[in-house]
């Protein structure tokens, strides 16, 4: 089971049920096809009933899936009317037949809603170098067709599940100067978790008007503060996504006094679904929020953390309950962020470790209660200027081991 966390508040915008059907205008279905062992469903649609802004960013991995090239190319327009997702098969590394399957899965799928084949997205994911069971597909995407929903937009955030524990859904109302919208959000991710995105999904559908331009500048910032900052194992995936549908469907467009308000919005969802994807982390016990404050710049803050969230050693002694703090500091100073460690001050869960380069007496009672809690919060300042980042990360357990070591058998 994942680490209990709780949705950071916010103001600006309303919490409602749903998912990524939340918005006006998009329906979702899910079915089983057979592609995994477990039984589940492990195929996804997401249709909205008109064209859509649409845009995407994609995994910096080298090594890719056809499914990233070709829906990245089809984004390249701005446009987009469906999506179809399968889990359980990555089709990565199959070749020239696993980019001719990606193909003929967007075709089935386009034939089955009565749209044009590129007006469809693919993604895929899991186990890599296997192809697909085009048989079962060809047979699976027009079950699903034949089932889209208003309501199931849970179905397509459980379909696309792989080691995930529960699905990561999110939607909210927002109220503009012309009008109300909504957005919806659905993510997956467990393992292979690493910033600059990773074996991880994010699916988010609004019903506001938003020019394809916009809503591409819109989601790279807005991934850059949350699915760049989260981190499981430190292993980049090959399928990786992030796609965002603006259909319009409200009739409202935000006027410029509202972006800030849309922008905070949408960076604070993703930053959600981030937190949930750490908290689900493959064998996760804790749920660590390290927030490095003090340095030169935004940059060398950012470096901090993540070399903090990505060591071994400071996961294993989260996992294991061990005070050493002496490993996040040794952290900070390798990664290549400016470091003077007589200015360095530490605190975990709000207790002071280091002050200005100085280490605080802790009672025995004090360092065995450290971190006990499945959340635990790092604040570093290095004490040297004004910038700041934010990382999510969890714990490294035995269960992440046998969870790897046995994923494919």
């Amino acid at each position: 089971m994942p680490v209990p966390f709780s949705i950071e508040p916010f103001e600006r915008a309303r919490l409602i049920a749903g998912s990524v059907t939340a918005a006006q205008g998009f329906s979702a279905a899910a079915w089983c096809c057979g592609i995994k062992a477990s039984g589940r469903e492990d195929l996804a649609l997401l249709v909205s009933d008109r064209p859509c802004s649409a845009a995407g960013v994609f995994t910096t991995n080298r090594v890719r899936a056809a499914c990233v090239d070709i829906t990245r190319e089809r984004l390249s327009g701005g446009v987009c009317q469906a999506l179809v997702c399968n889990s359980g098969n990555a089709n990565c590394y199959t070749g020239e037949q696993g980019w001719q399957d990606a193909l003929e899965i967007c075709a089935i799928a386009a034939r089955e809603l009565g749209l044009p084949e590129e007006l469809v997205c693919g993604a895929s994911t899991g186990v890599i170098g296997q192809r697909l069971p085009m048989d079962l597909l060809r047979t699976g995407i027009p079950e699903a067709a034949g089932r889209l929903s208003e309501a199931a937009g849970p179905d397509f955030a459980r379909a696309i599940m792989t080691t995930d524990t529960v699905p990561k859904e999110i939607a909210c109302e927002l109220d503009l100067s012309r009008g109300t919208v909504r957005i919806g959000m659905a993510a997956k991710g467990s393992g292979m978790i690493q910033p600059d995105l990773a074996t991880m999904f994010c699916f988010a559908t609004t019903d506001a008007v938003i020019p394809a331009g916009q809503l591409q500048e819109l989601l790279r910032e807005a991934v850059e503060q949350s699915f760049n900052c989260v981190t499981v194992d430190g292993d980049s995936s090959t399928n990786d996504m992030v796609l965002v549908f603006a259909n319009g469907a409200s009739g409202v467009e935000p006027s410029p006094e509202d972006w800030p308000a849309l922008r905070e919005t949408l960076f604070w969802m993703c930053r959600q679904m981030a937190m949930a994807i750490a908290a689900d982390g493959e064998g996760a016990t804790k749920l660590v929020e390290i927030r490095v404050t003090g340095a030169r710049t935004d940059g060398d803050a950012k470096l901090a953390a993540r070399t903090i969230a990505n060591s071994p050693l400071v996961k294993t002694a989260l996992f294991g309950r061990d005070p050493n703090w002496g490993r996040i500091l040794a952290a900070a100073g390798r990664s290549g962020a400016a470091v003077e460690q007589e200015k360095m001050s530490l605190s975990i869960n709000g207790r002071q470790i280091v002050r200005s380069g100085e280490p605080q007496v802790l009672s025995g009672e004090e360092r065995q209660s450290l971190l006990e809690p499945a959340r635990v919060d790092i604040e570093l300042n290095l004490g040297l200027g004004s910038g700041q980042a934010r990382f999510w990360t969890c714990d490294l357990s035995y269960d992440y081991v046998r969870i790897n070591a046995e994923y494919h058998t």
